[in-house]
């Protein structure tokens, strides 16, 4: 059974109303290479009541609606690729194929999707926590290049108004997040998560947080920008690693936790093993489905991580450097 979709499936589970919605902007594909579906299914597993809101109408918050408040958050993501990628080729130009959109069908999906995405959310229902992760999230958590713009952004957190950022690999935060909410944290108070960044309004303890160039020195300053992200480059590893902290005015800052440790094989094995349909929704058959689930629907995911550190590629940032296997009876 897939996650449900509509407040109807809500309410044949017999719900008053999920715990959390899970927004994205791909299809929904209830597969273990799609991190929604994992991050769905974890939940749900730990109890949860999870309902799925994909590729919303993003034009307003109405959609945002379609479940009704949820009792404890939002989890956004903006998709399996970074919108900005996934809506312009590399010259600029608009593309013509959305893969993780229904039928191949482009322009479903908003530029900066995150950030629009956690925007609407937050204009639905005030007070509810905004939780963003994914990509999208992990790669622009703090002060960033953007390739689009050709200029230094600040952390997606402060443009997409959100209370929390996981970054990296985001089981065991997004569910110590959970956990904390469902025992009555607000969502304020939870800034101890290893894998989050949030928003504070001074700098932390400095004996555990390195203070980075500020974002108004890194705007105006290529060196500083490169001795930035050395910095958190090399605080990027769960063993060594110092939390971080940004400033971008004597009120506002970023902090960044230090890394979650990667997952061992027991974990990546009850991850993987999770009851996924592994198929595409069926409300997507008559658009001809989803073109980038076939290239994954028989695949099997054995390892994550990498040691390479390679300068054209983001997966040793997001994945951490050290490379965690399932177990062999696991994958048979």
């Amino acid at each position: 059974m897939f996650l449900p979709v509509t407040r109807e499936e809500i309410h044949e589970r017999g719900w008053m109303q999920p715990d959390f919605v899970l927004v994205t902007g791909d299809a929904y594909v209830d597969h273990h290479s799609f991190g929604t579906a994992i991050i769905g299914r974890l939940l749900e597993k730990r109890g949860y009541k999870i309902a799925v809101l994909s590729r919303p109408d993003y034009r307003s918050c109405e959609d945002f609606k379609r479940f009704g408040r949820p009792r404890l958050g939002f989890l956004i993501n903006s998709g399996t690729v970074d919108s900005m990628v996934n809506n312009y080729s590399v010259f600029k130009h608009k593309r013509k194929r959305d893969e993780y959109a229904p039928g191949g069908e482009a322009g479903g999906r908003p530029d900066r999707a995150l950030i629009v995405y956690a925007n609407r959310a937050r204009e639905a229902y005030k007070g509810v926590p905004v939780i963003i992760g994914g990509i999208e999230a992990s790669l622009r958590r703090l002060g960033h290049y953007d390739y689009w713009s050709d200029k230094i952004r600040r952390s997606v957190l402060l443009d997409a108004k959100a209370d929390l950022l996981i970054y990296g690999m985001g089981e065991r935060a997004v569910c110590e997040i959970a956990d904390a909410l469902r025992d009555g944290f607000e969502i304020k108070d939870v800034t101890w998560i290893r894998g989050t960044c949030y928003k504070a309004a001074a700098n932390p303890d400095e004996n555990k947080f390195i203070q980075l160039p500020a974002y108004d020195d890194i705007i105006k300053s290529k060196k500083a920008y490169a001795e930035s992200f050395a910095v958190q480059f090399k605080n990027n590893d769960a063993i060594s690693a110092k939390g971080l902290a940004e400033k971008y005015t004597d009120t506002v800052w970023v902090v960044q936790n230090p890394p979650q440790p990667p997952l061992e094989p027991l974990e990546l094995d009850e991850i993987y093993e999770l009851p996924f349909e592994n198929e595409e929704h069926p409300s997507y058959k008559d658009a001809g489905g989803v073109p980038g689930f076939g290239e994954v629907k028989f695949s099997i995911v054995s390892t994550r991580g990498c040691f390479g550190g390679c300068s054209f590629c983001a997966l040793t940032y997001h994945q951490g450097r050290q490379v965690r296997g399932r177990t062999r009876e696991s994958l048979l």
